[in-house]
């Protein structure tokens, strides 16, 4: 399978991140921050700088992962200050994805609010009325630059968003009825902590033409007590589902990328340090 990394995840110095590409044997490079910058932030020379340097190195450009949306509430509207703010983002991000070849754009959702349906008394008092629909005409922009431009848009299940789940993934995809161009960017560490199981549940939803990207990490929730923990490879709560994931993504022909997330050290606050001691156990499991 094609197999790379976040590259920020190693160093904001996209030279030195490639050269630890290919010292592992990584092929595609997905961008968020290169120096002190953003995607979608970089300055045209610096656009021209970074496609040359992964051009000339071989590494295509799997995805620019900006953090669009994120942070904005269900007290935010259309056409806002804020969502203008984002919307500006996503169309410089765009921009940058044509000139270095990133078939892929990601954005985020806004913030979560925790029951957002409900039955048989929930409906009245526990849901969130409203939350959901509220973010459908913020993002909806979006598709219709992505449409125009000829790129997918990947939502990702994040931590603490509205998408935070591979089912609310595939819901915000059909009820934007835009399948095609919008995709889900699944990150199965982060659905845990809303307790969707990895495989098969969250695979399945997502299985039948839903699934664009793929990040992957290990980590351990402890939902009750707020707290977040990243393991090693293969140390976290997905230990046991990375197999079974990898044999289904290879049964059903997945042509996607999976981007490793550099996110784990091993207490000593060097992520590069973590990557060094996950990245062997990532390709044995995705790599063949």
């Amino acid at each position: 399978m094609k197999l790379g990394v976040i590259c920020d995840g190693i160093s904001r110095d996209l030279a030195h991140s490639v050269n630890v590409m290919d010292e592992f044997g990584l092929d595609y490079a997905e961008l968020q921050f290169v120096g002190d910058k953003e995607v979608g932030d970089h300055s045209p020379s610096e656009i021209r700088e970074i496609d040359a340097l992964l051009r000339d190195r071989g590494k295509p450009v799997s995805c620019l992962s900006r953090h669009i949306f994120a942070g904005m509430t269900r007290a935010n509207k259309a056409g806002d200050a804020l969502h203008i703010q984002h919307m500006d983002a996503l169309k410089r991000v765009i921009e940058m994805a044509h000139i270095v070849g990133s078939p892929l754009v990601r954005i985020m959702t806004p913030k979560k609010e925790q029951i957002l349906f409900g039955r048989h008394g929930a409906e009245k008092w526990n849901v969130a009325h409203g939350a959901w629909d509220d973010i459908l005409p913020l993002i909806a922009p979006a598709i219709d630059i992505a449409k125009s431009e000829g790129l997918t848009l990947v939502v990702e299940t994040g931590n603490g968003t509205m998408v935070n789940s591979n089912y609310t993934g595939r819901k915000l995809i059909d009820d934007l009825d835009a399948k095609g161009t919008l995709k889900v960017l699944w990150d199965p560490a982060n659905n845990c902590w809303c307790h969707e199981m990895a495989y098969p549940d969250g695979y399945d939803e997502v299985k039948d033409g839903y699934l664009g990207h793929i990040h992957i990490k290990d980590v351990q929730v402890d939902t009750p007590r707020a707290t977040l923990e990243v393991r090693e490879m293969g140390k976290g709560q997905l230990a046991n589902q990375f197999q079974p994931m990898a044999d289904a993504l290879r049964r059903d022909h997945y042509d996607g990328v999976i981007s490793f997330e550099s996110v784990y050290h091993p207490g000593n606050g060097n992520f590069e340090d973590g990557f060094r001691m996950c990245i062997d156990r990532f390709k044995a499991l995705f790599g063949q």
